[in-house]
């Protein structure tokens, strides 16, 4: 008998090494990302703290009367989603109780990404815990509240294992532009939703635009590798649109490049998604990136985690490090609000994941900054 237990130990102590090792294998390892940061352009003095939390933000979203609406980010297991700053303090937002629905009733249940768009709704995305619940997008009237929008992505769409983490709305208010990161299942993709219509397809996938190239992110002394295994490198996450409205730019986080493609061929659904593919424009060296942005000017701004610093890519395609600081841990989320300023958050998730709870308030507070890059933009993202 115990000779028997002895070797069955053994066994699943085989499995188990060989269960890690194959795990290691697809989700692990990684080389260093190249160093592309300049001496900073502004000094660390320029940022402004404009809120202090004690769960790490997500992302923002700042109207154009300056009202700051933020999530906190799900990897931090947060009681509430989505909040408004509202004189020093935070304030559950819509309310309290759409925070924690119940049974299949609407509500936030994962909520990274928001957006404001140019008719005065406030967009929120809820990946359902990385498809393990339908991922849904809720529309809310700014002014009141009120929810005027939801669809519930079906599975073929979101299934088990992808991460509508990211997205973008149109300038006419129609169409919104996801970004599924897609970090377990492996299949990430640009997925583009008709508002009208409420329709959504998957328009870009399998294609070297939206899926990670092998680096590990190293952030502030820690290589994002969750238990010596699985290296935290999701596919497409930056996305955001010209001011114009003409181009989505997009990428994954361990990319080299920072892809384009024009809205007219993602708006056609005539348009088969191989022919889409095949529009996708390599259009510049980056950082490592996670939030992205633009201006008025033709720039982009990216985050960029692994140096605690926001970088500018200027239409000529030319890199600049606006600002690096050590309190920008894990820079993230972007919006510009009114008077030229741009509020970016830091998620700090080099101090979340695969952490244990007490990480996070022993890392707290966690701030919310602004700056003035010079260039303006419309508020909301």
């Amino acid at each position: 008998m115990f000779r028997w237990l002895l070797r069955a130990t053994g066994v699943a102590l085989v499995l188990l090494l060989a269960a890690a090792a194959a795990l290691k294998l697809v989700y692990g390892g990684g080389a260093e990302f190249p160093d592309r940061s300049t001496e900073p352009a502004l000094p660390a003095a320029a940022l402004e703290v404009v809120a202090t939390l004690d769960t790490p933000p997500g992302n923002i979203a700042v109207s154009a009367t300056g009202r700051v609406f933020l999530t906190l980010h799900p990897e931090a297991r947060p009681d509430v989603s989505v909040i408004e700053w509202v004189d020093g303090q935070a304030r559950p937002w819509p309310s309290a109780s759409f925070q924690h629905p119940k049974g299949d009733a609407d509500g936030f249940r994962n909520v990274l990404a928001i957006r404001i768009d140019r008719q005065g709704r406030l967009w929120a995305l809820d990946n359902g815990h990385h498809g393990l619940h339908h991922p849904a997008l809720y529309g809310f009237d700014l002014a009141s509240g009120n929810l005027v929008h939801r669809y519930r992505f079906p599975s073929e769409l979101a299934p088990l294992g992808s991460h509508l983490n990211d997205f973008q709305v149109s300038l006419d208010g129609q169409r919104i532009y996801i970004a599924d990161a897609s970090l377990f299942r492996k299949d990430p993709a640009i997925v583009v939703y008709d508002i009208e219509q409420q329709h959504a397809r998957r328009v870009i996938s399998d294609h070297e635009s939206v899926v990670a190239e092998r680096y590990l992110p190293q952030v502030q002394g820690r290589r994002m590798e969750a238990f010596g295994l699985v290296a935290i490198r999701p596919g497409v996450d930056s996305i955001a649109l010209s001011r114009d409205g003409r181009w989505l730019y997009f990428a994954p986080i361990t990319n080299n490049h920072l892809y384009r493609v024009a809205t007219r061929y993602l708006d056609d659904p005539a348009l088969d998604p191989a022919t889409v593919a095949s529009r996708v424009e390599r259009y510049a060296l980056k950082t490592m990136s996670d939030g992205i942005t633009t201006d008025d000017a033709g720039n982009v701004y990216l985050s960029d985690p692994e140096h605690s610093a926001i970088i500018e890519l200027d239409p000529e395609r030319e890199l600049t490090t606006l600002i690096r600081d050590e309190r920008l841990r894990w820079p993230d989320g972007f919006s510009f609000g009114p008077d030229g300023w741009l509020y970016v958050t830091g998620s700090a998730l080099h101090q979340v994941i695969a952490r244990p709870a007490e990480s996070i308030p022993a890392n707290a507070p966690y701030p919310v900054y602004r700056f003035k890059p010079g260039p303006t933009a419309a508020a909301g993202h």
